[in-house]
């Protein structure tokens, strides 16, 4: 096999000549034109983060492991053994394999997004996964992660503004957006929805299309695709690969995972890698893999799909030949594999380390310079105010068709009217009726916001995973951003609650002490909120998240001083932990005070702080109970921001 083109000798200048020779075969080809046009084109602007900076990729010896069952058992099960090889600027590298051979796994650690026992080789230009390599670098997940309430336009127009430096102007982000958009051939989609599990939007095509559109946004010098033409049918898998072999064509290094490829889309690779449970088993130029194949003793004399060949080996089953004479039994997989994986030691393995060698820029120890890497400091595009204002724009846009869900404001209504019908101009001397009427209050405006934040962070997981590892944005700026986006809802529908219940149960008609009220209520929301994000970003688990807010609130509800008075005292510290305790002590003291009387007999009056549910809260120390909710509200708030930076 001619190992000699699958590692040419850069240059010192990074490999730039190299970049020039693979640009100039990639011309030679019938690859579509306009997309090697556009791809000068986005080198030409001047307003690009950066000039097209030609990138050599080599990995060698990469080996990752995982623990199986418990930690202490020491076992490890080896998911990559061994993977070398190189991809130069304007080449396609494929990988290749049956489910669960590694492909992805390989993937995200030459992105530099795998965390763990990960040992090897792997250098960008002879340097090590960095800042820069970081902001030059494209990753296209599997699975589109998009928002699906925003229009192809304003994904990627957002995408824009947070990934591309201030120096550029809107307008100048706007024509690079359109620029993408023409080329992507997302002109007819480009005001409509991406879509989403509960209404429909764009075909899948177009999704992965705008996946790679916000990644070409940034001109990367090195893209990576995961399974791009996953679930597509066969003209949207070839006009993604067109799209692909065009950006390539511009001199660009693109390295794919693939799970079947037809012929068509299999001859467009310049290089491929075929893993079998993590071995490495054929790596070179895709054109040649037959022929090696062949010379190993797995040919077939039928015209076949390549890739169909080199999935089936993959998986331990040998070509058909002769079986109809029956003079050629099949061998058992486990023989296949151990064949393929020696024929590899000595055909490829040991000829294409030294010419790895020959051709060294450079190498990096990955785990001699892990920390090294994560304590490197980078460099911002964008200022994190112009970050928060971006993304709690974008927040707004994403949630402005359920912002005020008709569903929810009808809830919220239907159950302010139920109750302000129920406890109808209560009067004073119902001093029963009065308190189970603040009770209910600061309870229910405690826990449905609590009920309605837990969903928060963990629907928004992956988007944050997928941004962050961009490096698109400042964690604080994201988190800012989205609960301040919460909280026009969050406000507006107890206001309303506020408005309709106050007047109609007949509570203390007084201006300020309805505007105390209020914001007493506004006040128990965000900490209700706060304790709700909390859950989300510790568990990120709706499920585990729900389950936990509906115990707190159980709790919370029993020791919130209404229908326990007399608590026992090695239990008593639950009261103090519940925050609608001290929204119901600051509801009763802003209703009453000391001097407040009810009519306990006829013609007999009592004194409010005596009644006994009044006197087992208390109607002072009010400041001191506002004091709590402010510290249980920043502190809730900050566990979950310290929650959300171990999301990877």
């Amino acid at each position: 096999m001619p190992l000699s083109s699958v590692a040419p000798k850069p240059d010192n200048n990074g490999g730039t000549e190299m970049a020039m020779n693979q640009t100039k075969k990639m011309e030679d080809s019938n690859t579509n034109t306009s997309y090697q046009n556009y791809c000068l084109q986005m080198n030409s602007h001047s307003f690009l983060q950066h000039s097209l900076y030609p990138i050599v990729l080599k990995f060698e010896e990469i080996v990752y492991k995982v623990s199986c069952g418990r930690a202490s058992s020491g076992n490890e099960k080896t998911i990559l053994d061994g993977v070398t090889g190189m991809v130069c600027p304007g080449e396609i590298l494929a990988m290749l394999g049956p489910s669960g051979s590694g492909k992805t796994t390989l993937l995200t650690a030459l992105g530099g997004r795998l965390s763990g026992r990960l040992s090897g080789k792997i250098s960008y230009n002879g340097q090590p996964f960095c800042g820069v390599v970081k902001r030059r670098t494209g990753f296209v997940a599997q699975d589109d992660v998009l928002y699906p309430h925003l229009t192809v336009f304003e994904t990627l127009f957002f995408t824009a503004l947070l990934r591309l430096p201030k120096s550029l102007t809107k307008d100048e982000k706007s024509k690079l957006v359109e620029h993408v958009i023409v080329e992507l051939g997302l002109t007819r989609c480009k005001f409509s929805m991406i879509g989403g599990p509960t209404f429909r939007g764009i075909s899948g095509g177009e999704k992965k299309r705008v996946s790679i559109g916000q990644e070409m946004l940034i001109n990367p010098s090195l893209l990576l695709l995961d399974e791009p033409t996953s679930g597509l049918d066969s003209t949207a898998a070839q006009r993604i690969m067109t799209t692909l072999k065009g950006l390539a064509g511009g001199g660009r290094t693109i390295i794919t995972t693939i799970h079947q490829p037809s012929s068509r889309l299999y001859y467009m690779f310049d290089k491929v890698v075929l893993l079998s449970e993590g071995s490495p088993i054929y790596y070179g130029l895709a054109s040649t893999a037959l022929d090696y194949f062949s010379s190993i003793g797995f040919s077939t004399p039928f015209t076949v799909n390549p890739a169909d060949l080199l999935l089936d080996l993959a998986n331990g089953i040998g070509p058909e030949q002769g079986v109809e004479n029956g003079d050629s039994p099949q061998k058992d997989p486990s023989d296949v594999r151990a064949t393929l994986m020696s024929a590899y030691d000595k055909k490829i393995s040991t000829r294409l380390k030294i010419e790895l060698c020959s051709s060294d820029l450079g190498s990096f120890n990955y785990k001699e310079t892990t920390s090294r890497i994560e304590a490197t400091s980078e460099k911002w595009c964008t200022t994190w105010w112009y970050q928060f204002k971006i993304l709690l724009l974008r927040g707004l846009r994403e949630r402005r068709f359920e912002a005020f869900n008709k569903l929810r404001i009808f809830q919220v209504l239907s159950v302010a009217i139920l109750s302000g019908l129920l406890w109808w101009r209560t009067p004073s001397s119902h001093i029963d009726d009065r308190i189970a009427m603040l009770f209910f209050y600061s309870v229910f405006w405690g826990f449905y916001p609590l009920y309605n934040a837990v969903f928060t962070f963990p629907q928004e997981r992956m988007t944050l995973i997928k941004e962050r590892s961009s490096g698109m944005y400042r964690l604080s700026a994201y988190f800012l951003a989205r609960t301040a986006g919460d909280l026009p809802l969050e406000l507006a529908l107890p206001t309303a609650f506020t408005f309709i219940f106050y007047w109609m149960g007949g509570l203390k008609p007084d201006p300020s002490t309805f505007i105390l009220s209020l914001l007493a209520v506004l006040f128990s929301v965000l900490v209700a909120q706060s304790l709700g994000l909390a859950f989300g970003a510790i568990l990120m688990d709706v499920k585990q998240a729900a389950t936990l807010a509906s115990v707190t609130t159980l709790v919370f509800l029993i020791a919130g001083g209404y229908y326990v008075r007399q608590i026992p005292p090695f239990i008593v510290w639950l009261k103090y932990l519940s925050y609608s305790y001290y929204c119901y002590k600051l509801l009763l003291g802003i209703q009453y005070d000391d001097d407040d009387y009810y009519e306990c007999a006829k013609n007999a009056f009592c004194r409010v702080a005596e009644y006994p549910p009044v006197k087992s809260v208390g109607l002072s120390n009010l400041w001191i109970d506002t004091s709590i909710m402010l510290l249980m509200l920043v502190g809730y708030r900050f566990l979950a921001y310290i929650a959300l930076q171990r999301v990877r």
